[in-house]
């Protein structure tokens, strides 16, 4: 019995030993900067422990996996990609990209050979960029590595800690070029790659108005900048999207096109409203008539809004009443309400016909009115007669 426990003794020795040295190898092997794919074992506390190999754990400071407002972005079972940084009292430590205390000399050569991200604070504006302080050493970022687009207020970057990438390291580390927007452009691949698995076209979807152009706006959707064009604002014609939208403004929006090839989706409010042309058969009939607004002026006519999204044309030569006048715009004026009579409707064409309905031809209509059938007296009959018959200034 004795021997049979030195034995089981031994044995335990030994796996322990055989352990210790396969940790240790371990250490010995994987280089500062080192790149390994890992399993997240459990978050607890401020750590993240990495799965590694047999029962060892690396551990993930927390914050390096939360958003800018403190919440996780991963969970236990999920697979991450981290650098080894250094091994403490038998623990392995990793981390997301390089900052502070950790960037020393040799481990800033490392994040170049091997991509590591950097984290730095743009100390102030020199000569064609800014300078970047990473730790103790100091870097450059050109104007035109900072941001997604072109920088409008440099100042506005001052103080400022951002994530970089190390993209020439001269001279041992004395000449330093580092890139922003290399980084900003890696992070928008993959959350492209997230949204080709969800997004459809005809979804419906919400952002954030980050930028207003002439032409149309620019919505951030879950970290992904999408188009909405100013003819897909409204059914109605906007003439200026700075009324309609505004910075920071939240919409909802149909998507309508998406090309992951060229990374450009193009969104819709206009989809998600009733279109008119639904219900333009029943309510507008030929020869019925309408009270409109001249919504625009063409060389061939002009363009009436019977209601959003619905307009009709009345061609010049129903507009004019001499030959010789070719110009609608010196009888009607946008904005002006004016009277209308339906002359065609082409639902399949999405097109109507109109007239104008002349002031004698609403006068006849009134004097319908004005005809009294007794001897009653009928106010609003002499209300009619008295603007009818009331003579025009001259």
């Amino acid at each position: 019995m004795a021997m049979n426990k030195n034995n089981s003794e031994e044995k335990e020795e030994s796996f322990a030993t055989l352990f210790e040295n396969s940790f240790t190898e371990m250490n010995v092997k994987m280089e500062p900067g080192q790149l390994i794919e890992t399993t997240i074992v459990s978050i607890s506390g401020d750590c993240i422990f990495l799965e590694l190999s047999g029962k060892s754990e690396g551990q993930l400071d927390k914050a390096e996996m939360t958003d800018k407002d403190g919440n996780l972005t991963v969970k236990e079972g999920d697979k991450i990609k981290v650098y080894f940084l250094s091994s403490q009292n038998g623990e392995m430590h990793f981390t997301t990209r390089i900052s502070g205390d950790k960037a020393g000399k040799a481990v800033l050569e490392n994040a170049f050979e091997n991509g590591i991200p950097v984290e730095g604070v743009v100390e102030k504006e020199i000569k064609g960029g800014f300078e970047i302080k990473i730790g103790d050493t100091r870097a450059f970022c050109p104007y035109s590595q900072m941001g997604e687009k072109r920088i409008e207020n440099p100042e506005d970057y001052i103080g400022k800690h951002l994530t970089f990438k190390i993209i020439e390291h001269n001279e041992k580390g004395r000449n330093i070029l580092v890139s922003n927007r290399a980084i900003l452009e890696e992070e928008k691949k993959k959350k492209i790659e997230v949204l080709k698995k969800t997004l459809q076209e005809n979804m419906v979807v919400k952002g954030t108005i980050k930028l207003v152009q002439d032409f149309g706006a620019f919505v951030d959707i879950d970290g992904v900048q999408a188009l909405l064009p100013i003819s897909e604002i409204s059914r109605s014609r906007v003439a200026d999207i700075h009324k309609v939208l505004s910075l920071g403004q939240e919409i909802e929006a149909s998507i309508i096109k998406l090309d992951w090839k060229n990374e450009r989706i193009t969104l819709s409010m206009k989809a998600l409203l009733s279109d008119p042309w639904d219900t333009a058969g029943t309510k507008y009939k030929s020869g019925s008539k309408h009270k409109g607004k001249v919504a625009r002026i063409t060389n061939f006519g002009a363009f009436v809004s019977l209601e959003p999204g619905l307009d009709g044309l009345i061609h010049i030569s129903d507009l004019k009443s001499d030959p010789r006048d070719n110009n609608p715009g010196d009888i009607l004026k946008t904005g002006q309400s004016i009277t209308v009579q339906i002359n065609s409707i082409d639902r399949g064409k999405k097109r109507i016909s109109l007239s104008p309905v002349s002031s004698a031809l609403e006068d006849e209509e009134s004097k319908k009115y004005m005809e009294p059938e007794s001897e009653t007296y009928n106010p609003f009959a002499e209300l009619l007669k008295e603007k009818v018959e009331k003579p025009k200034k001259k």
